[in-house]
């Protein structure tokens, strides 16, 4: 088995917060989030603390942005 070293790491494509999506789609972040919260590639970063809300940040790579978009442009055709 190959070892892992995070310097190996390259940074291929580009990725998103809900807040940069939502302003280039003129989109609430609460809409941005719902649509992507469950689609498989998302990065999801679970921080949470005794007795208070959890916090979730979404990481979008381009590709699931725009796979979920071209899915949502072929619905409304």
């Amino acid at each position: 088995m190959t070892e892992f070293h995070p310097h190996q790491l390259e940074v291929a494509e580009a990725v998103f917060t809900t807040a940069e999506l939502a302003e280039l789609r003129k989109l609430s972040t609460d809409t941005i989030r719902s649509l992507f919260e469950n689609e498989p590639g998302v990065m999801i970063i679970n921080r949470q603390r005794r007795g208070v809300r959890r916090y979730r940040t979404l990481r979008i790579p381009a590709s699931v942005a725009a796979r979920v978009f071209r899915r949502l442009t072929n619905q409304a055709a």
